[in-house]
């Protein structure tokens, strides 16, 4: 083939060379607009196991760059007055340069034809004086041949809301350095590494409001320098700061991080009659925010993976479509992290209360692709220290198993039985399903079981299924599984109290999830007369004489789960139900004074629950569950769920279970894992309330993650718990943790033997990760 690369950053490079050294009979040709030996970069970092990739494709050039390479273990952080150090992290870093002249050097070896300094300005007329059968463009960021094609790309790009500048200094750091320095207007953060014997990469990144503040928007670039100097001293020991960007004037050093995600990345030329496929690749295709250190990792290994389906897909078009499938997954994976890591760093402030030891932690873990447990592989000392000061200096204990006081409530450990509907009581009444479900959950370890979303009226169910307490024989059906909880378990029993609304009167779940009832449909109200769906009723908009019916009925269960015995009561304000409904404006369309702004939309949610608590024992604990972020264009975000998570604390609330979504079918929610946890952990910090974490935590070791990083202070776990009862005896089994002494096993011998059992199917498994 004839294949055109345009662009000479790491991307094309490293696929020319692939390519060529795959087959010589291949006409490679890049094209770069600058001249051979510039760049405008300085150190770029790369992991052990991109390494290893590297090695695998072409162990030359690997040679070569592991030849430069700077290697260190150790990341340190630098916060209010002290430092932490923690080691085997493995990163090397090489200059940009060096790594740019390595892959020069071996692309001219192989025959790859390298032309500098020539600019293209039209894709079309550059592939046909080159007679193109393939066009890889990898012309950067601000990618020309991207924005000609939009329409088949389809880019997404999200400018990011930190300031930061990439410099050089002389001084050579130890370790990969994180240091953080507060001034009058708010923070900076320096990112520096060591990456050849003599030079290191300073950035320095501060949010666009910060940067405005201190008037670097307006300064010369060598004064915007010299302010750096100043403010990072204490770490430059003397050494200057250096820039190489004197192409560019004044504050235009500084530029706002884009996140790039392209919905294609193939796009076919129509050229003389051939159908010519151009190709994104590396920064043009993707980014990723350097806090992460992917931006080179990407290029190449995008490189890599196409050069790979090339060489093993029967024709180019299955080669294009394995590659476009399979990186379009991988990038997205990393820019998930990265998206995760940015935030982090755009929200110093947030996290600024933390003590020092906690927000290394968080710090570490920022991008919820490291584990506790990983941690412990890279630096068991410095894991063992963090898990023994979270215990108060006592002896170090897994995160997840920390007691947590709440009122006069003691919980044993962090871990809960999230509510779940299980669509199994008759006329609201709880059956013996719900004593074996919620007993066997509470012998399981848990600290703590809570009963799925309980109405406080006949029309408030979700379903027919569904459970209520309006009456004395519910009442007295709870009190006999809250006394078994009580009786022969250690697990506090909490009570999940919600009205429907809009999405009620529908099948079971297992029939048809939220669609009605095929018969019998009760009336529904709502804040307004919105639907869930198209094929849900229209519920009726709540008058005022609704809203005081309604607000007693959640008094008088209130009082009833009071009496029998609950620990714990939880109103719930999420996912589209009644009161959700009042409080996002997608649902809630009214003029009075319960519409509106949100202190208009949250005040019937407000009345009820201070109703509620009026009549809660003082001594007992009240949470309120929120949908955080509706996931909709003009729906709530991030910002509105601090302002209900402050409002309910000032009601006196005393634990935000953070959701998010389900509001309405329109929502298009990010998922991954713990995916929802950034929400708990923006409400805890910024708001000074405890929070739970619910949603896609799978492990012992996430919990602990969530737990040890103060992202949550308990975390609710759903759908493990159905799969295993026992799932918090068995994580804490699996993690290598002694059980609480206090743990019930009636249905074992004894914890002892639990633990021999697990360590006898370990050694007698290829596959200890499928127990």
């Amino acid at each position: 083939m004839n294949i055109l690369c345009i662009g000479g950053g790491p991307a094309g490079l490293y696929f020319a060379l692939l390519m060529q050294r795959q087959n010589p009979a291949h006409r490679v040709t890049v094209l770069e607009r600058n001249r051979a030996g510039d760049t405008f970069g300085w150190g770029v970092v790369l992991s052990d196991q991109t390494l290893g990739n590297l090695q695998a494709a072409d162990a030359a050039s690997a040679a070569c760059i592991g030849e430069q390479f700077h290697h260190w273990d150790d990341i340190e952080v630098f916060f209010k007055g002290r430092s932490l150090r923690s080691g085997g992290h493995g990163f090397c870093g090489i200059g940009r340069k060096q790594l740019l002249d390595i892959l020069r050097t071996r692309c001219s070896a192989l025959g790859v034809q390298l032309v500098f300094e020539t600019e293209v300005r039209d894709d079309q007329d550059a592939a046909r004086q080159y007679a193109a059968d393939l066009v890889i463009a990898c012309d950067g960021l601000n990618s020309r041949v991207r924005q000609r094609y939009a329409e088949t790309f389809r880019p997404d790009v999200d400018l990011r809301a930190c300031r930061f500048v990439w410099l050089g200094t002389r001084k050579r750091f130890d370790a990969f350095t994180f240091a953080f320095e507060r001034t009058a207007h708010g923070w900076f953060q320096a990112h520096a590494y060591q990456f050849d014997g003599e030079t290191s990469t300073f950035i320095v990144e501060t949010p666009e409001a910060v940067w405005q503040a201190h008037g670097l928007d307006r300064m010369a670039q060598e004064d915007g320098i010299a302010f750096c100097e100043r403010l990072f001293a204490h770490y430059l020991d003397g050494e200057k700061l250096m820039s190489n960007a004197a192409h560019l004037r004044g504050s235009a050093i500084w530029i706002r991080f884009p996140r790039v995600v392209c919905a294609r990345w193939v796009h076919r030329l129509a050229l003389d009659g051939r159908s010519v496929p151009m190709v994104l690749m590396g920064d043009a295709a993707h980014t990723a925010h350097f806090s992460i250190g992917s931006g080179t990792k990407l290029a190449l290994e995008d490189a890599i993976d196409l050069a790979g389906a090339i060489a093993t897909e029967p024709t180019l078009d299955a080669a294009l479509a394995a590659f476009e499938a399979r990186r379009s997954v991988e990038v997205l994976k990393i820019q998930n992290a990265a998206r995760n890591s940015t935030e982090w760093f755009e929200n110093v402030a947030r996290y600024s209360g933390l003590p020092m030891e906690q927000f290394m932690y968080s710090l570490l873990t920022r991008s919820q692709r490291i584990g506790h447990e990983n941690l412990r592989l890279r630096d068991a000392r410095w894991l063992g220290d963090h898990e023994r000061w979270l215990a108060g200096g006592t002896q170090a204990r897994l995160p997840m198993l920390l007691p947590l006081t709440v009122r006069g409530l003691t919980l044993k450990n962090r871990i809960l039985v999230s509510p779940m509907a299980t669509y199994s009581a008759v006329d609201g009444v709880p059956q013996d399903f719900h004593l074996v479900h919620l007993g066997a959950r509470a012998l399981g370890g848990a600290a703590m079981v809570v009963v799925e979303m309980t109405s406080p009226t006949p029309e408030g169910r979700i379903t027919p299924g569904c459970p209520g307490l309006w009456n004395a024989a519910q009442q007295q059906a709870f009190a006999r599984i809250v006394d078994f909880v009580h009786a022969s378990s250690s697990a506090a029993i909490g009570l999940q109290l919600g009205h429907s609304g809009p999405k009620g009167s529908t099948q079971r779940g297992w029939d048809a999830v939220d669609a009605p009832l095929p018969a019998g449909n009760w009336p529904l109200l709502a804040a307004s007369a919105v639907a869930y769906g198209p094929d849900n009723q229209v519920p009726q908009a709540m008058t005022r004489a609704d809203m005081d019916a309604l607000r007693d009925a959640f008094v008088a269960a209130t009082g009833r789960a009071a009496a029998a015995g609950f620990d714990w009561l939880e109103l719930h304000c999420a996912h589209g139900y009644l009161l959700s409904s009042f409080i996002t404006p997608l649902t809630n369309l009214r003029s009075d004074a319960y519409g509106g702004p949100l202190e208009n939309r949250l005040r019937y949610p407000l009345e009820v629950f201070t109703a509620m608590r009026a009549v809660w024992p003082a001594e007992r604990p009240m949470s309120v569950r929120i949908s955080a972020h509706d996931w909709v264009p003009g729906g709530h975000t991030g910002d509105d769920a601090v302002a209900v998570a402050r409002a309910f604390q000032a009601a006196g609330c005393d634990v935000i279970d953070v959701s998010s979504g389900q509001t309405t079918r329109a929502a298009k929610p990010v998922y991954g894992r713990m995916y929802q946890t950034p929400f708990a952990d923006r409400i805890r910090q910024e708001v000074g309330i405890r929070t739970i974490a619910v949603g896609a935590i799978t492990d012992g070791d996430q919990a602990n993650g969530i737990i040890a990083a103060g992202r949550a202070d308990l975390c609710a776990v759903a759908r493990p718990h159905l799969a295993d009862p026992a799932w918090t005896l068995h994580e804490a089994a699996r993690l290598q943790a002694a059980p609480q002494p206090d743990w019930p096993l009636p249905y074992l011998a004894g914890r002892d033997q639990l633990l021999r059992e697990l360590a006898r199917q370990r050694a007698a498994t290829d596959e200890p990760e499928k127990l």
